[in-house]
Order: C-alpha cells, then structure tokens, then sequence
C-alpha cells in the first residue's frame, strides 16, 4: 500500500459541477468510397483539421481510426448535441481526402495485413510493447465517462457496474462480420479485443487505496507507464474523476450512441443511490466471465446467469428490468428522451440490422456504404 497517493491517483471528481456527469467518446472508421475499404490517413486528416474540431479528436492505435470525445455534460440531450455537431464537423474534415467517416464495432471485411499502426509515440510504443498484436484489425468502442464526486463512491459504483456489462455489451453489439464473414456473434469485436493485455471484466476493489496499490505496482514495475493502459471493461479515471464503461461497440448514429449513454448514466445513478445488483452475481466471476461470453455470442437473444436465480434469463428481460428501475433516475437525470432508444435497440439490435443490410445486392460493401450514410442520421 502506498504510503501516500502518488499524483496520478488524485480524484478530481470534486471539481465536477454535478454528480452524475456525462461524457462520451466514440472510436469511429475511416473509409474510402472508392472500395469501401478502411483508409488510414488519421494522422493526414488530423493535420489539415479545424483547430476547435481537433480539440475533440485523436489518434488512436491504427491509422484507420479517429477518436471523437465530447466534453463534460450534465445532460444527455447536451452530450448529444455536441457529439452530433462533431460527427459533422469530421464529415467535413474528411471532404478533401475523399473519404467517410462510418460507425460500427469491426470493418466488416478488412484483414490484418491492411492495418497500419499510427506513428504517433504511444501507438508505437504499443507496436513495441506488444509486438504483431498491435497490428490485429481495429476494434471500435463507445466510451462512456460518469462523473463521481469522490473516490470511494467511484471504487464501489465500478464494483457494481460490473453486473451489468454483459447487459450494456448484448444492448450495444453491433460487429456480427469479421474478415468477410459472418462470425456468428453478435459482438466480434469483444473476442478480437480480448488479444489485447489487461483487458476484459476487472476484479472488484476493496477500496480506493486497494485499487491505487494494484495500478502503482504495475507503474512501479514498468509493465505500464500510466493508468490507460488498463483497457478494462469498466475502469476509473482519476484524473478526470469518472467511473468509464468501455464494453459497448461502436453505434452508428448518435441517437444509439446516446441510449446507451443515457443507459449507463441511469444505472450508475441507480447504483450509487440504491445498489440494484445482485451480490451473489457480483462475487461470481465464473458468472459474469460466461455472461460477457455469451452477450458477444447471442447480443440481444442471448440468455444470462444469474446465480441468485438459479438459471439463465433472457437478456430482454434483464433490460425491461432494468429500465423499469431506472425510470425514476431518468427523470431525475433529465434522459428519459434518450433512454426511450434502448427500446428500439433491444426490438431491432445492430447486429441483426447489419446482418439484413448485408443480405442485399453489394453485400459487405453496400453494408459499409449504409453504415457511412447513417453517420449523420
């Protein structure tokens, strides 16, 4: 245990306007019309780009990808607001490079030997760190940040928060084609993420200084050189005093994108204010392993362990369930508008919507092209 916080550890949720804060940052592709195909030329276009648009953007790991972060916001309907304003403004950025932007968990058809590692020295102190895994075909996520305003709160709501990623994964799948071919899952993208190093469901901490010993050590030791190279499914952000819920794919409008953001803005409050999840479920592991497994197998039909009952229970509950628990805090939060979208992500998931938009004539290629039409839907 570290006799004092090192800096990196200092919370800075106290600085937050209000508990309960929203921020959002989707992974989103980069593709060229000409075929379809993924272009990596983020670092050209991050160059040329307006100085207020570059502010929310970044490189990420393969050059093919950008991401977009919003700032902090109290409401969804404000996170969304700017995250559709950003989403326009690198629909522009890309005009003179002649490419799109488009939205999903996986290019549907791009192989490993296309991806190109960004140069920038993160990326390729990545390459370095982790050699050919760097070099997998991208993967691309929503990150959803929720404001704490201290420490210990953000340790037990990460805990609890736990429960319910297999529930926010099956909600959000949305990457069913890998390499040209139907996978059969409905999230392709969790499994081929899974390459990556500390990854996946993290173990619950006993408290704040419990989880400041785990990540210093492995700071201490070199294994990493800061805290974001922890890429675990639900994760703190002490620097900007966020619990952060990672396991959603990509969503290709911002309409889905903010329902599953309003989604986890409402559990966390419920968390923190109620403790809805289970216990037994919590301290269940081998649980909450399978259940993340078979999210990403069956999306929205998959069936989940709950161990306190006993059996499995179809994902379609869990939400209606959910979302019945959760309306009070939507009022309170001001999202239920937002939230109304978990019902049609549940009736018609992005998987099957894909599935269906590749049963057409271009097949993977008209997939590509619909998914860069609906950018700005």
């Amino acid at each position: 245990m570290p006799a004092a916080l090192p800096d990196w550890a200092e919370w800075k949720g106290s600085a937050a306007p209000a508990p309960y804060t929203l921020g959002v940052e989707e992974e989103l592709m980069l593709v060229d019309p000409e075929d379809w195909s993924l272009a990596p030329r983020s670092e050209d276009v991050l160059e040329t780009m307006d100085p207020q648009l570059a502010e929310r953007a970044t490189a990420e790991t393969h050059g093919s990808a950008l991401e977009l972060a919003t700032g902090v916001h109290e409401s969804a309907g404000a996170a969304a607001a700017e995250l559709a304003t950003l989403r326009e403004g690198l629909s522009r950025a890309l005009d003179p490079f002649g490419l799109r932007p488009a939205a999903a968990g996986l290019h549907p058809f791009t192989m490993w030997s296309d991806t190109v590692v960004s140069r920038g020295a993160r990326y390729q102190f990545l390459h370095g760190s982790m050699r050919e895994l760097a070099r997998r075909e991208p993967t691309f996520a929503v990150h959803v940040h929720v404001g704490v305003r201290d420490a210990e709160s953000a340790v037990l709501l990460a805990n609890r928060m736990r429960a319910h990623l297999p529930t926010i994964l099956a909600l959000s799948a949305n990457s069913p084609f890998w390499q040209g071919r139907d996978t059969g899952l409905a999230s392709a993208r969790t499994p081929l993420f899974q390459g990556f190093p500390r990854v996946g469901i993290p173990r619950a901490y006993n408290s704040y200084l419990d989880f400041v010993s785990a990540v210093d050590l492995l700071i201490r030791c070199d294994a990493i050189p800061e805290p974001t190279f922890l890429w675990w499914d639900v994760r703190l952000q002490p620097r900007f005093g966020t619990v952060e819920v990672r396991i959603p794919d990509a969503q290709t409008t911002v309409g889905d994108t903010m329902a599953i953001a309003a989604f986890v803005q409402c559990l966390a409050r419920l968390e923190l204010e109620t403790g809805f999840a289970h216990h037994t479920l919590l301290w269940a592991p081998e649980a909450l392993e399978e259940n993340r497994f078979l999210a990403a197998r069956d999306g929205m039909r998959a069936e989940l362990v709950m161990p306190e009952r006993g059996r499995r229970v179809p994902v379609v509950d869990l939400v209606d369930e959910l979302l019945d628990a959760c309306a009070p805090h939507a009022r309170a939060l001001g999202c239920e508008d937002e939230l109304e979208g978990v019902c049609a992500l549940r009736e018609w998931p992005a998987a099957e919507r894909q599935r269906e938009a590749a049963g057409q004539g271009d097949k993977l290629t008209g997939l590509v092209s619909g998914l860069a039409d609906r950018f700005l839907a």
